[in-house]
C-alpha cells in the first residue's frame, strides 16, 4: 500500500462518501474508487460496505483506519523533521466551541500569530464530543472543550481554567432583585438555552428535572449572542459561561442572579491524542496556552 492510498482511504472513512472524499482530496471520483479497489484486492477483504448512497467501514476497515492514522502521522512528522527548514512553520488545526472561540481564546490566537507568523492556525468551531472524536481520528491537532472534567483513554486531557456559569436575566426581570434564586423560582419561566448536547444546558435541565420544575418554555438557539439579545430584552432567563456575559453584566444590560441551587461550574480543557508527536509548533502552542489562558 502507498501513502497516497492510505490518505484516500482515510478521506473516504472520514466523509463516508467517495464523492466527498474526491472533492476534499481534489481527485476524480474514479481515481478514489480505483485506489480503494486496489487496496481491497491487495488485502483480500472489503474495506467499505456500499449501502445505496451510504458508505460504511467494515470491521477490517475499522482496524485499518487506526493503523492508517498512525502511519500518515509518522510520515508527516518525518517530513517535518527531515526538512527542518523552519521549526515554526506549518499548520495547526484546532477545534473549540463558540463560547471559547469568542470569549476566551482570542488573546491566545493573537499572541501566537504575533510570535509565530509563519504558522497557519485553522480554527474549527464545534461540539465537545464531536471535536474529541475528531482529535482521536487525527483530523484535529488539538481541541479545547468547555465541560465537566473528563478523562479518555485515547486522549491527553489537561484542565486549563475553571469556568463558572452565570444564571442571567434582564435588570427588569422579576427575578433580578430576588435573593437567592432557587430552582423552584424557574418554574413557569421562559428559559433560553444552547443547542442539545451542550454540557451546561444539560446541567440546567437535570437540575430542573430533579426539582420537578417545569419552565414555561425552552427556547433553543445555536448562537450565544442571539440568546443574550433575547434575554437583555426581557424575554427570559439563561445559563451561560460567565465569560460570555461578563461584558453585559458590567454595563448593566444583564444581571447575574444569586443562584441558590446546585453548583454550576465547568472547566476549559485542552486535549490531544495520547500518541501524537509534540512538534515544535504544537509544543509552543501548548506552552503559550498554559501561560495565557490561565491569566484571562
Amino acid at each position: 500500500m502507498e501513502l497516497r492510498q492510505l490518505s484516500t482511504f482515510r478521506g473516504v472513512a472520514q466523509t463516508r462518501s467517495f464523492t466527498k472524499a474526491a472533492e476534499m482530496l481534489d481527485y476524480a471520483q474514479s481515481s478514489v474508487t480505483a485506489q480503494i479497489r486496489s487496496m481491497e484486492d491487495e488485502l483480500g477483504t472489503r474495506l467499505f460496505e456500499r449501502l445505496g448512497r451510504k458508505v460504511v467501514l467494515t470491521q477490517a476497515g475499522e482496524r485499518l483506519l487506526a493503523y492508517s492514522e498512525k502511519i500518515l502521522q509518522l510520515a508527516a512528522e518525518a517530513v517535518e523533521v527531515v526538512r527542518g527548514a523552519s521549526l515554526y512553520k506549518g499548520t495547526l488545526t484546532i477545534g473549540a466551541p463558540e463560547s471559547l472561540c469568542v470569549y476566551r481564546l482570542p488573546p491566545l490566537f493573537f499572541e501566537f500569530r504575533r510570535q509565530f507568523p509563519e504558522v497557519q492556525l485553522i480554527i474549527k468551531p464545534g461540539v465537545n464530543s464531536i471535536m474529541r472524536q475528531a482529535c482521536k481520528d487525527g483530523t484535529l491537532d488539538l481541541v479545547f472543550t468547555i465541560e465537566g472534567e473528563i478523562s479518555d483513554e485515547y486522549l491527553k486531557m489537561e484542565k486549563i481554567t475553571t469556568e463558572p456559569l452565570a444564571l442571567a436575566t434582564s435588570p427588569n426581570h422579576p427575578l433580578a432583585k430576588k435573593s437567592p434564586v432557587n430552582p423552584d423560582d424557574l418554574n413557569g419561566q421562559n428559559l433560553f438555552v444552547t443547542e442539545s448536547g451542550c454540557c451546561y444546558r444539560r446541567m440546567l435541565e437535570e437540575t430542573l428535572l430533579s426539582a420537578d420544575v417545569r419552565p414555561a418554555s425552552l427556547q433553543e438557539f445555536g448562537s450565544i449572542e442571539a440568546i443574550k439579545q433575547c434575554v437583555m430584552n426581557g424575554l427570559g432567563v439563561t445559563l451561560l459561561p460567565e465569560i460570555a456575559v461578563a461584558g453585559e453584566i458590567a454595563l448593566g444590560r444583564l444581571v447575574k442572579l444569586d443562584w441558590g441551587g446546585p453548583d454550576f461550574t465547568i472547566a476549559t480543557q485542552l486535549c490531544y491524542h495520547k500518541d501524537k508527536w509534540i512538534s515544535p509548533i504544537l509544543g509552543a502552542f501548548l506552552e503559550l496556552t498554559r501561560n495565557i489562558v490561565k491569566e484571562c
